[in-house]
């Protein structure tokens, strides 16, 4: 068996300088959602490409990338997954924890080439389960009630009958965000709401019985994920199922303290946060293993998203894939959009890999900066 090396790894910093929050949720510090390309190639010709988030410092993405990240993937096989998977774990406690989603990407690509040395769309190389699943419309942020019902009518009106709110605080707002939202879109709408974050206990189980009356799908984040005493005690006060972990630290290792503590009722993994498709696989089997489900978030980035839309679909307790909109931001650098259909599903590409062509004229109109390394 060939076990294609890894000979070159290459970045291109792409700096976009969209200003997607406002400083209520950014802070002062500038949020310009910088994506950094990566393009990893074997002595055998495969190439993979794909990308990483660099919201706020596409500059730190890049150089952890070449310092840190490129050593450990030149000169291994495609193969030794498993052992560099682990090997950025030791790294990350020895050099004070580099950014979360740095290990991710990598990750990705070396599935993507061992799916590609095996000719296979990445789903039939991880294991088929299905081929796809439907979509909930996940909005940004807005200051007008108005701006909520518009988006998820807009979405609605093209078969994406799913919509997620993120509502913009304090909770009593948040409940007319909800209520609205019914009241327009109707009783067969699917909603659900993700608040990330601010809630006391009380205010979220408020929130919570509200939700329920109004048949919310579910209630996400509405603490830091590290408040698990606070989880516990809304999962067990409520009926609604209780969605968390997007954050959490540690992977799988992390995400079982929410799930032996009953903190959650739904774990949420995504390729980008819980570094590549291996930590997403280890999260969702780790939930199945608890008769829970494992709903897959988005990383905000093409490439990746559609990696997970490979991952979920090779897992079975996955019941939705979170479009993350304005798709225009989101879904760069790929140059074709997300292949969702007009009855709100989307279908995995039975391409080799992960299917996806990059916007390499794009990319070139907005790289700053180029690096590679090469295997010595």
């Amino acid at each position: 068996m060939t076990d294609h090396i890894i000979v070159k790894a290459e970045t291109w910093l792409v700096e976009r300088n969209i200003p997607l929050f406002d400083r209520s949720r950014t802070g002062r510090s500038p949020m310009p959602w910088d994506i950094v390309v990566l393009k990893i190639t074997t002595d055998t010709g495969l190439v993979s490409e794909v990308s990483a988030v660099a919201a706020r410092s596409g500059r730190v993405t890049e150089s952890y990338l070449h310092d840190n990240i490129f050593p450990v993937i030149l000169g291994r096989s495609i193969y030794e997954r498993e052992a560099i998977w682990h090997e950025f774990w030791t790294i990350d406690r020895h050099i004070t924890f580099f950014p979360v989603y740095l290990p991710g990407p990598i990750d990705v690509a070396l599935w993507e080439l061992a799916a590609k040395a095996a000719n296979l769309p990445l789903y039939k190389y991880l294991g088929a389960y299905r081929t796809s699943l439907p979509v909930y419309a996940s909005g940004l942020f807005h200051n007008e009630v108005a701006d909520y019902i518009s988006e998820a009518k807009a979405y609605a009106n093209r078969g994406i009958n799913a919509y997620k709110a993120h509502p913009p605080g304090p909770w009593r707002t948040d409940m007319e965000v909800h209520q609205a939202l019914r009241d327009e879109l109707g009783k067969d709408a699917i909603l659900l709401t993700d608040p990330v974050g601010e809630y006391s206990l009380e205010e979220a189980i408020r929130v919570g019985r509200h939700l329920e009356k109004l048949d919310y799908l579910w209630f996400e984040e509405p603490f830091r994920d590290f408040e698990l005493h606070k989880y516990a005690q809304l999962t067990a006060a409520l009926d609604i199922p209780i969605a968390g972990t997007e954050t959490t630290r540690g992977c799988h290792w992390g995400v079982a303290q929410a799930i032996q503590q009953k903190a959650v009722d739904i774990v949420r993994a995504d390729v980008s946060w819980k570094h590549g498709i291996t930590g997403t696989l280890k999260i969702a089997h780790l939930a199945e293993a608890f008769g829970m489900r494992c709903e897959i978030h988005t990383t905000t980035t093409g490439p990746l998203e559609m990696a997970n839309l490979h991952v979920s679909c090779a897992i079975k307790n996955c019941e939705y894939f979170e479009y993350f909109i304005p798709e225009t931001v989101f879904q760069f650098p790929m140059k074709d959009p997300l292949p969702v259909d007009s009855l709100g599903y989307i279908h995995v590409p039975d391409k080799p890999g992960l299917g996806v062509e990059l916007d390499w004229d794009e990319i070139d109109r907005n790289c700053t900066a180029y690096q590679q390394k090469e295997a010595k």
